[in-house]
């Protein structure tokens, strides 16, 4: 087995797994930063991890030395399986994370899925953040699809049409589909021009679909305030560069005279009921 159990998992209450993978699918860092964040704030615990011999190079990613109390030891990247079992969510999350493998993608992409399908998941979530030509001012926007018509009728999502390369992001959401687990593909857009590392303003984009997906509330932390300093950062390279001022002032003029989603009854009405269940369980900075 590639995928070793470190513990053995309970039965499990619905389970849904979110992916993330580091790399390619992972502009800003985005992606990566909400399966960390949910990791955090839900007190999730590791209960699996591949076995990165099988599917690594290491030459490309590299093994580190760190100190583990008074002894040293060698911290292999690879991927992780944490569970978590919010709080008043109803059901457990099997949160997936690690480093884009470097070799045989559909055997580790099946190890996984197996993993999941032994312990009663369902659906899988797979989180991606790519760079497009949008300005750092405005919503960032998110593409949520899948390959299920019925589910993209019942959830208002888009029906999945993207052709060209991909990363295994894009091998996991079709192998999660191809195993007849419901699969939704959950994508962010970042400004190219302000594709420093990290991208909390995508970060909490993202998370707020996860919450809209999963019907529930988290903790944001400190992603608002973050978000916000990143906005201001990128308001100043606009400012002091009269180029890429004057490109942000066309990307802006370009998304506000299109038919964003943002702008939409339907967006509006969906954010009223995201802060009215916000002031329910508590206020904005409660999980």
């Amino acid at each position: 087995m590639s995928v070793i159990e470190i513990q053995d998992l309970p039965e499990l209450r619905d389970p849904v797994m979110l992916v993330a993978f580091e790399g390619w699918n992972d502009a800003g860092e985005s992606a990566s930063r909400v399966i960390e964040h949910l990791g955090e704030v839900w007190d999730a615990e590791t209960v699996a991890a591949v076995d990165p011999e099988d599917y690594y190079d290491f030459q490309v990613n590299r093994p580190r030395i760190i100190r583990h109390g008074p002894a040293r030891g060698v911290q292999w990247n690879t991927t992780q399986v944490q569970l978590a079992s919010p709080e008043g969510l109803g059901r457990d999350v099997l949160l997936v994370t690690g480093v884009e493998p470097s070799f045989r993608w559909r055997a580790f992409t099946t190890e996984i899925l197996d993993l999941g399908l032994d312990h009663g998941v369902g659906t899988v979530v797979t989180l991606g953040a790519l760079l497009a030509d949008v300005a750092h001012t405005r919503p960032i926007p998110v593409t949520t699809a899948t390959e299920d018509e019925a589910l993209a009728r019942e959830l208002d999502l888009e029906p999945a049409r993207y052709e060209g390369p991909t990363g295994i992001t894009g091998v996991f959401a079709d192998g999660a589909h191809q195993a007849e687990m419901t699969s939704i593909s959950v994508w962010a857009a970042i400004p190219h021009y302000a594709a420093q590392v990290p991208c909390p303003k995508a970060s909490l984009a993202l998370l707020t679909v996860v919450e809209d997906l999963l019907d529930s509330v988290v903790d944001h932390g400190e992603l608002e305030e973050e978000s916000r300093a990143w906005e201001r950062g990128v308001d100043e390279l606009a400012n002091t560069d009269e180029e890429v001022g004057e490109y942000v002032s066309a990307l802006e003029e370009a998304q506000d005279t299109s038919e964003l989603p943002e702008a939409s009854g339907d967006a509006i009405a969906k954010e009223f009921e995201r802060y009215l269940r916000r002031r329910r369980d508590g206020g904005p900075g409660q999980a």
